[in-house]
Parts: C-alpha cells; structure tokens; sequence
C-alpha cells in the first residue's frame, strides 16, 4: 500500500478490525519510511449491475455517484454520514441479491426513495422530486400527501404493537 504520505510502499499494519456489519475490513497501518499511520479499507470486491439509464444508455455502478445525490438530498439535515452510508450499503445488498447483471436507473432511485422515506421526509422529497421530476405542483402535492398518509400508517402500526406488549 503506498504511503499517502510519502509514496514509499512499504508499511505494517498496526491494528486490524471489522467496519460496517463485517461487510468491510478496516486497517491502520504505519510506513516503514516515514513512520506516519494511515487507514485503508479493505472488502471483497463485488460485481455490481450496470444501470440502464431511462435513455438506454448503460454505466457502471457509481457509489460515489449516488452518495452524492443522498448527501445533497439529506444536505442541512440532522442526519448522520452513517445513516447515509447505511442507505447506500442497504440498497447495494439488496442489488446484489437480485442477481442481475443490469439494472434500472427507476430501480435504483425507488431503491433510495423507500429508503430515505423512513430516514427523514424532507430528504426523501428532495430526492424524490430530482429522481421522479415533478411536471407540476399537482403532483409534488400528491406525494406529499402520500407521504403524510404513509407516515400516519407507521405511526399507527408503533402504537398498536406497543399496546400489544
């Protein structure tokens, strides 16, 4: 591993431990050189799906990618990078479960919408309306309603399981 420091390419590691539901392995290691420690991680790379764009058009899975699109979506919220990160690892395990070499792009942005709707709901009708591209106040309305009578619904199902215990 080269040093971010120095670019020799010699280090040890120091101290090894799992990260993210034992997905990742992280690392810190020390350079030989310059004596300075640095993290990696480390994890099994993993064959995501293209995304077939809504024009046909294909592109490699972007985590990055789409990390941006949650963050600006979640931007001035009070949500945590781990909630983040934990959206993007929930909607990779569940791409890589489905087994298919290609995926939609209307996949993808349902896949995060179902899940920023339980994370925050100005978040989820941020990206929803960047992702769905509301034509008109009509139908950002609608959704808003759609999201009101979902939350009502949740709300509802707590409080009848917590009557039954």
């Amino acid at each position: 591993m080269r040093c971010p420091f120095c670019g020799h390419l010699q280090d040890r590691v120091v101290d090894s431990r799992q990260a993210r539901d034992g997905i990742t392995i992280r690392r810190r290691r020390e350079c030989l050189e310059c004596e300075r420690r640095f993290t990696t991680y480390e994890r099994v790379e993993e064959t995501f799906p293209q995304i077939v764009k809504s024009d046909g058009s294909r592109q490699d899975y972007d985590r990055l990618k789409a990390a941006k699109g949650i963050r600006l979506a979640c931007s001035k919220r009070p949500i945590a990078t781990k909630a983040i990160d934990d959206v993007l690892d929930r909607v990779e395990r569940r791409m890589l479960e489905e087994g298919d070499r290609e995926m939609s792009s209307d996949w993808m942005g349902s896949a995060i919408t179902s899940e920023l709707r339980d994370l925050d709901p100005v978040a989820y009708i941020r990206f929803a309306s960047v992702y769905r591209g509301f034509s008109d106040i009509e139908e950002f309305l609608q959704e808003l309603r759609d999201l009101d009578r979902f939350q009502r619904d949740s709300e509802a199902e707590e409080n009848a399981e917590d009557g039954e215990e």
